[in-house]
């Protein structure tokens, strides 16, 4: 009964997401929804990017084994990314009307740029994306009492997204976001009130988490502890930036206030309504003790599906599953879209000219389609991995490779297109490099990724201007003795 009423609202969204996709008539509706969002769906679509599996299952499987300190990059480095960007780079970013956030690396820095920006921002999707298809495989795992596996359910629940996506792009993606988020607050909050009642009142639940420390946040004052914090908080803080899904959002909006405040208020409100789950699977604790203690162990991210499935009544687990698949849709039908729109775009337009908008269209759509098939494939080869870790993987690539030439790129004037390539090359390379040797295990690889591509750019952008004025100054003396 539950699987079908999961299957029925299934339909239900591929049916609303097909309705909004009678309003794309060019790429810029596919795209960015042709910049007609109101602040509104801005706030709901920002928020349910960031809210998905990792979010539901993978948050309070990290938070029920190490507390606050071990989810320092999701949500508090999520939600923080996309305050700064509300801040610091949707107004400048909104205002040259581009249609991808590799648009800006070729107006700033040429082509070379436009490319390999691209390149790393697509390979960071499939991490992302492969995070919520394992997630929905599971979902129909746990549903169907295991008569369905777990990559079967991955194809089914990438074929439901696929099913609005293909059509809808953005429009789709907006207005199943806003009808998912509102059943996702809702239903997680319910959950919550009747969860703190079985487990003997939130005041029970708050004790027992500040009980077993998993409040504390900050970590031990020595070298290793806090510079593994920091490199934790900057991976998604700064890593998300430069990312597809993050910028269409921003462009999609109907005015630069909408643009500007909209994720400043996702950002807020997502950091705030991660505790939900947080607070859900420490009552899990109380609730079904030996239970929990045993999937803690084998599965955590298995805790709160097995409190939802034995512990409650019919209604909440409806309302649970509910909530789930909007997180899980809502966050791949996004990060599907933005790889696809990106490489159509800023790759295959380099190979193939522009012909039409009809068929650049037509391209994007078929864009869409080879990458949801890509992904499904990673997730059932990565079957296993932890989902918190296909997350925070994917943002590494981008915090070392994209994350610097962007900000220093709106920011500083004398920044060029050698300080971008000496970026790129030096934060990817001593980030392979630290991830690959034992020297990832005394410095994390993607701080030292990010330090370097820092380094690359000052070296590489003041360095040929400090070489040409000393040339300069040398024939000018040169030219007097004469």
């Amino acid at each position: 009964m539950l699987l079908t009423l999961v299957i029925v609202y299934l339909l239900f969204t591929i049916a609303i997401g097909l309705w909004a996709a009678k309003r794309v008539k060019n790429t810029a509706d596919f795209a960015i929804a042709g910049r007609h969002l109101p602040l509104i769906m801005i706030v709901t679509t920002t928020f349910a990017t960031w809210f998905g599996s990792e979010t539901v299952l993978g948050i309070p499987a990290k938070f029920v084994q190490g507390g606050l300190h071990d989810v320092v990059e999701d949500p508090f480095g999520a939600g923080t990314c996309l305050i700064l960007v509300g801040l610091f780079f949707a107004a400048k970013l909104y205002k040259m009307t581009l249609l991808t956030i590799s648009d800006y690396y070729r107006e700033r820095f040429g082509r070379v740029i436009e490319v390999v920006c691209s390149l790393i921002i697509i390979l960071s999707y499939l991490g992302w994306v492969s995070a919520q298809v394992t997630a929905l495989g599971l979902v129909f795992n746990l549903l169907s009492g295991g008569a369905i596996a777990v990559p079967v359910g991955m194809v089914l629940g990438t074929a439901s997204i696929l099913a609005y996506t293909l059509f809808g792009g953005m429009w789709s993606v907006a207005v199943t976001d806003f009808i998912q988020m509102i059943i996702l607050v809702v239903g997680l909050a319910v959950i919550a009130v009747f969860a703190a009642d079985q487990a003997g009142g939130a005041d029970k639940v708050i004790a027992l988490a500040s009980s077993k420390e998993l409040f504390k946040f900050l970590p031990e004052p020595n070298t290793t502890q806090v510079v593994a914090f920091i490199a934790a908080g900057i991976t998604m803080m700064f890593g998300s930036i430069p990312q597809q899904d993050v910028f269409q959002r921003v462009m999609s909006a109907n005015s630069v206030q909408a643009a500007t405040r909209g994720p400043v208020i996702g950002g807020v409100c997502y950091i705030l309504f991660a505790f939900v789950p947080m607070f859900l699977v420490t009552s899990a604790l109380i609730i079904m003790p030996e239970q929990s203690a045993t999937l803690i162990k084998e599965d955590p991210q298995r805790v709160l599906p097995t409190l939802v499935l034995e512990h409650m009544p019919f209604v909440m687990q409806v309302f649970f599953f509910g909530a789930l698949m909007s997180a899980l849709k809502s966050t791949a039908s996004a990060t599907l879209l933005a790889p696809s729109v990106t490489f159509v775009g800023n790759i295959w337009r380099q190979f193939v000219p522009r012909v039409s908008d009809k068929q650049e269209l037509w391209t994007m759509r078929v864009a869409v389609l080879v990458f949801a098939v890509c992904v499904c494939a990673y997730a059932i080869a990565l079957q296993g991995t932890p989902i918190y870790d296909m997350v925070s993987g994917a943002y590494q690539v981008t915090l070392v490779g994209a994350c610097v030439p962007l900000a220093a790129g709106l920011y500083w004037k004398r920044a060029s297109t050698q300080g971008a390539i000496f970026s790129i090359v030096l934060g990817i390379l001593s980030w392979v490099l630290f991830l690959a040797t034992p020297a990832g295990e005394q410095f994390p690889a993607q701080l030292i990724g990010f330090l370097m591509a820092v380094v690359g750019m000052v070296v590489g952008s003041l360095g040929p201007q400090a070489i040409r004025n000393r040339h300069g100054t040398h024939h000018h003396i040169v030219g007097v003795h004469g």
